[in-house]
């Protein structure tokens, strides 16, 4: 399998990159042409390993993963490039929509997963929407001592740095500018996520619980509370 196109060579030594793990030739090509069309420079690996040495080489500014790769290993690299302390956005390629798939894949820290069967359309929307250029206000949210710096996209609390995904980040921004306001589940899908997650996913319940996790380490006060049957607000009790 090819892994990157002489044409692509030169924009790739100068510009962030798509990198994508995929087994299957057939939609890994599928996949560069797409992501190539749609102005996105891309690598394309067809096992972990290899993907692994191009991140060593240089860190891509967004991870596709099929989650078919032998034993799993697309869920356990997901895994890994977080405990490495990676935090470009990582999306995985799955075959099966039930909550418990949904629960796997945010649990191993991808951000956000594409349905099988490919659709080269649907899939660019969704990586143009955790690629889009976005010029952030140079300013720190706060409050009480929970800081979010939106130009270093970085959390800390007393002092202590909180490493986030990109989608922790944007969970906590949103519930940060809108703090003592109880939030619906309906608006925060609405405007994190940015498009309809569908069904009665926990997609919601799952990141607070990560963000709880993160925020509260040293045994902090709880900040995000649960409305129940509504939403969730960010307020001290």
């Amino acid at each position: 399998m090819q892994t990157l196109n002489e044409n692509s060579s030169t924009a790739l030594s100068m510009s962030p990159y798509v990198l994508v793990v995929e087994q299957d030739e057939e939609l890994a090509t599928q996949l560069r042409q797409d992501l190539q069309d749609a102005g996105y420079p891309c690598i394309v690996t067809p096992d972990v390993m290899a993907a692994l040495a191009q991140i060593e080489a240089r860190s891509p500014s967004l991870v596709v993963v099929d989650r078919s790769l032998s034993e799993d290993s697309g869920l356990l690299f997901c895994a890994k490039l977080r405990r490495n302390g990676m935090q470009v956005p990582i999306l995985l390629l799955v075959m099966k929509d039930g909550v418990d798939d949904r629960v796997m894949c945010l649990e191993a820290g991808a951000d956000d997963y594409y349905l099988k069967p490919y659709q080269g359309d649907t899939f660019i929307r969704l990586v143009q929407h955790y690629l889009r250029i976005e010029v952030l206000p140079q300013k720190v949210l706060r409050y009480g001592n929970l800081k979010l710096d939106l130009g270093l996209r970085q959390a800390s609390r007393n002092g202590r740095i909180i490493d986030l995904t990109t989608k922790e980040f944007d969970l906590l921004k949103y519930l940060m500018e809108n703090a003592r306001e109880v939030l619906k589940r309906e608006q925060i899908l609405e405007n994190v996520w940015g498009y309809d997650f569908g069904g009665e996913s926990n997609v919601i319940e799952v990141y607070i619980r990560y963000l709880r996790l993160k925020i509260e380490e040293d045994g902090e006060k709880r900040l995000i509370q649960t409305v129940r049957g509504v939403g969730y607000v960010l307020r001290e009790l």
